[in-house]
């Protein structure tokens, strides 16, 4: 990695200081960030809407475990902005063998319940290592740092939740005042399609809008990590000094 064309201003912070970093860098990069996470949150929505005629509760699930596989476009997104590069769908679909394919199985399945995912993902997708030494490194970023990893998905998981029910109350909210009180007690006691619709809709919705935060924050706690352990101030420091 060429450290001295971050454009990210590299220093020791504290976790959650470096998570609100990640937020920022998704919000600079927010217009071709969900430009390129539509490419692919779409046809997930899609296969998951198809999946209603199999069981009412299966969609939700399709999108739970699309999750780190989204996250590999997210990711791509944000290696990018992080040196100011501008990331376009045509960039995106010529390194589509890269970000979508590789290591596909993995992040369908034991990734997923990864309670650090977003900390870790960057050393699987961004460091190029072999399988044999991906775990040594993943334990040594990970190393002290696994608290606060756990504490910023807590967070995300918890909004997340909390927007899922804030947007699916809108319904109740705006209905009719003869209704609403019929639309409470449909939803709360979970019976037929309109409480099986509501929740898939609110809970697409809000992972659409909240994912490459969660993604953005663990990145920026990576990228903290790594200047942690690899004194990156002192070398872009010294890097300007002999190039002045």
């Amino acid at each position: 990695m060429q450290i001295d064309a971050l454009a990210l201003r590299m220093r020791p912070r504290a976790p959650l200081e470096a998570a609100d970093l990640g937020v920022r860098l998704a919000q600079g990069a927010a217009r071709s960030l969900y430009a390129c996470y539509a490419v692919v949150y779409l046809p997930v929505v899609l296969l998951a809407l198809a999946s209603f005629d199999v069981a009412a509760w299966l969609p939700p699930i399709v999108i739970f475990m699309a999750k780190p596989w989204l996250d590999r476009t997210i990711l791509f997104v944000l290696a990018r902005a992080a040196f100011g590069q501008d990331t376009r769908v045509g960039d995106l679909w010529r390194a589509r063998g890269q970000v979508w394919w590789q290591q596909f199985f993995l992040s369908w399945t034991w990734r997923r319940l990864s309670p650090w995912r977003s900390f870790t993902q960057p050393v699987y997708q961004l460091e190029g290592l072999t399988f044999g030494k991906l775990g040594t490194r993943v334990r040594q970023i990970r190393r002290r740092r696994k608290g606060a990893a756990l504490m910023m998905t807590t967070a995300f998981s918890i909004s997340e939740t909390c927007l899922e029910v804030a947007l699916a109350s809108l319904l109740v909210w705006f209905a009719p005042a003869d209704e609403g009180l019929g639309l409470i007690e449909a939803f709360w006691a979970g019976e037929g399609t309109l409480f099986a619709w509501l929740s898939f809709a609110s809970y697409a919705a809000v992972v659409a809008f909240i994912e490459p935060f969660y993604v953005a924050a663990g990145f920026a706690m990576y990228l903290n990590r790594r200047a942690e352990l690899e004194a990156w101030d002192v070398e872009q420091e010294l890097r300007r000094a002999f190039a002045a």
